[in-house]
This record gives structure tokens, C-alpha cells and sequence, in this order.
């Protein structure tokens, strides 16, 4: 085990955070408004009682914008957790199908899955989770008879009083950043560099930002708007009626 250095945290944050405000701004930059339509539920905007185009486009551009920013950011943190794992356990990322990371500690072998949060899946995506733990403690324990293996289900952020679950153990927040840097702290320290030139990203984002919500609010208003209101039934009927 080797004694993890804060200023390389700091400094694998500060070179990778571009990455992700390059993939937001990339993402929002590729969009297509009728793609967005037809993804998202025409009846719930109706029932918010949405009147104008302008309020529809930015409410269904925010709420699909908030889905794959937190995807994007997850994938940011598991490369982070992997980086700190591998100074200070050589820990690396797994070949293993549904396995982000491995390393051993303490002469255990650990095999991990990298989540953001802990309310991350349902009842299948838990059961696919199990499947991959299984498959790769299978693979892996006949290469290694004599290793014990442990499956961790790891969260980048929020608390999980009962850790211990029947075939893994599920880390989050605090528990995990300790648990693979060996840092009781490192769960505080990350949050600072996270902010390298955020305010100038994001100046960056918005101003593309406001150039789609008035592009689609125009394009939506000639497509699916009648005397200067939406016309809620042209947009289910595009949404939803059957090919």
C-alpha cells in the first residue's frame, strides 16, 4: 500500500474536469429537437399546465439535459476512483464484464462496480449487477484458488447504513473513498478542484445553451403551435401515434 499524495488528486482532477464539460457541451451541440419529442411524455408537460413553447422547450431540453449530465459526470468519478485506487493499491480497471475496478488489499481481492449514487437501479439492473459479481469471481478464483474475493458495490456520493448485503457490500460516500484510498477525508478534499474553471465552462455552456432553447422554441412554434398555442394533439400524435 503506498500513502496517497492530495496534489495528485488535485492535479488528475484539474487535467480531466475539461473532459467533462467538453462531452456536456458536445451532447448539447448534437441535439435534434424532434428527437428530444419523441422521447419524452407529452402528457406530463400538459399536466404541468405548460403554456407557451419557449416553457416546454427549455423544461423537455432540461430534463434530458439533467439525465445525461449525471451520466457523463458518473463516468468522470469512476475514472477518479480508479486513479486513486491505483496509487495507492495499484488497482486497475477490470476486464471483467460489469467490472469497473480490481485491486488487492490486505490479501483480498476485490472486484468493484462503480456507481454514482446509491438509488442507482431496480430489481433487474441489481440482479445483472450479481450476474457480473458471480461471473467474475468464477473467472477469476479458478486463476487464483487460494485468494478470497470480495464484491464491492461502490458509490461515489450518499450513505448506506447497512453496507453488508447478502452476496456483496455496498460502499457509499465516505465508506468508499476511505475504502480505496485508505483516506478518511478524501470524500471532502475531491469537492474543491472539482470547481477548476467551472464559472468559464459553464459561460461556455449557457451561451450554446440559450442559442438552442431559441433555435427548437422557433422550431417547435412552426411545427406544433396554432394561432400561438401548442398544439398538444399534432405533438402526441407525433410522439406517439403508430407506425
Amino acid at each position: 500500500m503506498n500513502k496517497l499524495k492530495i496534489s495528485d488528486v488535485i492535479e488528475y482532477v484539474e487535467e480531466n474536469i475539461g473532459s467533462f464539460h467538453e462531452r456536456k457541451l458536445k451532447n448539447l451541440e448534437e441535439l435534434k429537437l424532434k428527437n428530444i419529442l419523441k422521447r419524452k411524455n407529452p402528457y406530463l408537460f400538459k399536466a404541468k399546465n405548460i403554456l407557451t413553447s419557449h416553457d416546454l422547450v427549455k423544461s423537455l431540453l432540461d430534463a434530458h439535459l439533467s439525465s445525461q449530465e449525471e451520466a457523463i459526470f458518473g463516468e468522470f468519478l469512476e475514472g477518479l476512483a480508479i486513479f486513486v485506487c491505483s496509487k495507492v493499491y495499484r488497482g486497475q480497471k477490470s476486464s471483467a464484464e460489469g467490472i469497473d475496478l480490481e485491486f488487492l488489499k490486505n490479501g483480498v481481492k476485490y472486484i468493484v462496480t462503480i456507481k454514482s449514487g446509491p438509488n442507482w437501479g431496480n430489481s433487474s439492473q441489481i440482479k445483472k449487477m450479481l450476474d457480473n459479481f458471480r461471473r467474475a469471481k468464477k473467472i477469476l478464483g479458478t486463476s487464483s484458488s487460494k485468494t478470497n474475493i470480495v464484491a464491492i458495490n461502490g458509490c461515489c456520493y450518499g450513505i448506506d447504513n447497512k453496507p453488508e448485503k447478502n452476496e456483496y457490500l455496498k460502499l457509499c460516500g465516505q465508506r468508499f473513498w476511505e475504502f480505496i484510498s485508505c483516506e478518511e477525508n478524501l470524500y471532502t478534499e475531491i469537492i474543491e478542484p472539482l470547481g477548476h474553471k467551472a464559472r468559464e465552462k459553464n459561460n461556455e455552456f449557457m451561451e450554446k445553451y440559450s442559442q438552442i432553447v431559441n433555435k427548437f422554441t422557433y422550431d417547435f412554434g412552426r411545427e406544433f403551435s396554432e394561432n400561438g398555442k401548442i398544439d398538444w394533439k399534432k405533438l402526441v400524435r407525433f410522439n406517439s401515434l403508430k407506425g
